[in-house]
This record gives structure tokens, sequence and C-alpha cells, in this order.
């Protein structure tokens, strides 16, 4: 707006520019960037179509084979793209820039949505797991300051919004550019009067200190919520990933913060099928996320990224056998996230309601990110009720009723 621009609807026929901001961690994610960009140029053939991150920027050449695509901008351009619009350039022959040689930061924020806005503190991701191939798409890992990060929540609070999310690759990894640590980032945002929430997205349990858990313990404003990537029970196939824990010290960390933070939403990430996972390895995946005390799991399938070292491992998983387990794992998720719900009927909470109207219906979140319904009311937009945990919905969410 700032700029002279407005949003419009994705397809819209008086849309004068298209971005498409692409994503490459899975095979699936790539193919769904392709049919996303010809799309886009088939609905707004007179749009200028510009596409960038990461799938930009590991694989810009298949990109600019679509015809239709006017600006295909990498890592360390995508932050220009108004330039090059108002310069009328176009990028069709540009050659791929060297993410290691990326310094800066861009930090950035989401905006439309006042309840809630999510905030990128982080860049960049220095661990090169075996099978993960956004190292390469992002860079090392790369900050702002504390102080600059604290200023740009007090400038997001005039907004009106009362939840920050923080987001990064690696966000645990913060301050390896500015000589300080995550930490020492919550203690100081924790002090910004005008938001009432903030919550930690996935952040890699090495990098999950008991010094972090006590804190968030303590807050009133850092919401008892963690994502935690474990992505295998095994220790033989963490290894072969080239994951900096075993898994004794992941649940380690999971009883502690269970310890600390009572009714603590608690979410995983697990890989099934990375080449190599035995029968008796995802047995033993199962069997340590049945024992274990988590809210919800967040299942993926191996993807085969080029450039990582797991192209190269052998005892490749079959997608039937991957699809296999993979419906297992999220029953187990199914079962734990309508158990964590149960195991709070009845209980006092906090809920953060959102403007969407759905058919009389709006939603909100609780401290410990249980989702809510209830009968829609414009005043309550925006706002923090204390309420009551009623029922489960046919929905599968919460009812609730004011306290």
């Amino acid at each position: 707006m700032e700029r002279g621009y407005e949003r419009v609807a994705f397809g819209c026929d008086a849309a004068d520019v298209v971005v498409i901001n692409t994503c490459t961690v899975t095979d699936a994610a790539d193919k769904k960037c392709r049919l996303a960009i010809k799309k886009a140029v088939k609905l707004s053939p007179n749009a200028v179509v510009a596409v960038i991150g990461c799938y930009a920027q590991v694989k810009p050449e298949s990109i600019r084979k679509i015809a239709g695509v006017d600006i295909v901008l990498e890592a360390k351009d995508k932050f220009k793209l108004l330039e090059y619009l108002e310069n009328n350039q176009k990028l069709q022959g540009e050659i791929p820039c060297n993410v290691k040689e990326i310094e800066e930061f861009n930090p950035a924020w989401s905006f439309g949505d006042r309840t809630r806005t999510f905030l990128k503190v982080q860049d960049g991701c220095d661990y090169h797991c075996a099978y993960c191939t956004v190292p390469l798409a992002r860079g090392k890992s790369r900050n702002n300051s504390v102080k600059e990060t604290v200023a740009l929540a007090k400038e997001i609070s005039l907004k009106g919004v009362k939840e920050i999310v923080l987001t990064g690759v690696n966000i645990g990894d913060f301050g390896r550019t500015s000589g300080e640590d995550f930490y020492s980032l919550i203690r100081e945002l924790d002090k910004v009067d005008q938001i009432e929430r903030f919550r930690i997205s996935s952040i890699e349990p090495n990098l999950l200190t008991e010094e972090i858990v006590s804190f968030v313990a303590g807050s009133e404003k850092f919401m008892p919520h963690f994502h935690i990537p474990l992505q295998s029970g095994s220790d033989r196939i963490l290894q072969l990933m080239g994951r900096r824990y075993q898994r004794e010290t992941f649940e380690a960390l999971v009883s502690s913060i269970n310890h600390k933070i009572k009714h603590c939403f608690l979410g995983v990430d697990v890989i099934v099928g990375m080449p190599g996972e035995r029968d008796e390895d995802f047995a033993d995946t199962l069997h340590f996320l049945e024992q274990l005390k988590v809210s919800q799991l967040h299942v993926f399938s191996y993807s085969e990224r080029q450039n990582t070292r797991s192209v190269g491992y052998s005892e490749k998983i079959s997608s039937e056998e991957k699809k296999k387990r993979s419906k297992i794992l999220h029953q187990l998720s199914a079962t734990k996230l309508h158990q964590f719900y149960m195991n709070q009927l009845g209980s006092d909470a906090k809920v953060l309601f959102e403007g969407f109207n759905d058919d009389g219906r709006m939603y909100g979140f609780t401290e410990n990110y249980i989702k809510t319904e209830f009968p829609y009311n414009e005043e309550f937009v925006n706002s923090i009720k204390k309420v009551v945990l009623q029922e489960i919905s046919e929905s599968g969410n919460m009812k609730v009723m004011m306290r």
C-alpha cells in the first residue's frame, strides 16, 4: 500500500503483478509450486508473474522454463522485488546466487490478521541434516539483534495485534550473528507491554534449554506451547539423519516440560520412510511415541531431495510402506490430541478470539493451543475472554461458555 500497490484475490483479471512465494522442503512442495505458477499465468495472463522463495533458489532454471514467468528472484534478491518491478527488469537469464555468501537478515512479519502475527526473528540453518534441502535454499543462520527485534515487536503492537508467533528456519539458533541467544531475546520480548501473548514456533530439541523452559513456565506472556522436531524414535535412524540428539535426550526434555508446565501443548514432528528405516526402527518410533506424553504429531513422509546426503543411502522405502507408516502415526496423533482435549474438560481458560465468521461460529485458541468455537459475537473479535471448556464438538474443536 505504501508504494501504491493494492492486494487483490489470486486469479483476479485486474492483477498487474502476481507474486508466488515458493517452498521446496519436499518433492510434493515443488509440484505444488509448479502448478501454482502455471495457474497464475493462466488466470492472470496480462500480469507480471514473479516467483520467489526457496524453490526459486534451488531450481531457478526449472521455473524459467515455465511459459509466462517474468521474474525469478533467488534468496539475495527476493526482497528487492519492487525495485525490479518498477524498473521493468526481468531476470530470466540471471545466474543463481550462492546462498553461502548471504549475510543480510531481512526481518518480516505477517499482516492482514490483527489478532495474530508471525514475526520472523531468524533465517537460515547451519545444521545440514541428511534429508534436508533448506540450508541450500536459505543459507547460513543469521538474525537481527535483540534490540532491533524488540523494536519491531513494539511496532507491531501499534497495529492492535494481541499475539506474536516467533518464527524462523532454526529459531533456537538465534543470536549467531549478533553474539546473543534466544533466551536473551524472549526475556526482552516479555517486557513489551502492548503484546499480550507470544508463542515459540518449531524449535530444535537440543536448543530448547532448561533455561528457556523454566522462563516460559514462569511467564504470563509466553504461552505453554512448544513444537519440537523429533523426526524418529530410533537412535539408529536419528544418526542416519544427522540429528544432534538421541531419543533419551528428547524424552528427558518432554518430561521436564510436563513437570514444569501443567497442561502444556507439545507438538512433535516425525518423518517416516527415511532410507534405512527398517520395520524394527519404525516399531521403535511407534512404541516411543505411544508412551511419550505429547499432544499431537505432525507426520511427514520422507521425500528425496537433490544434493542431500540421504540421496545416496541404500534401503529405500516404498511409497506404499511410507503411506502405511504415516497412517499409523496419524491415527496415534488423533488419539493423543483427543485425549489432551478430554483431560481439560471443565477447566478454566483464556481464549483469544479471531474475526472469521464461519456460519455463525467464531474460533480462538486457549493459552495451550486448544482450538475453541463459540457463537459469533463481533464484540469478541481480537479480545481475550475467560471461558470454561465444555465439550468437544463434532468438528473436533472445544466448545466453551463464558466465565
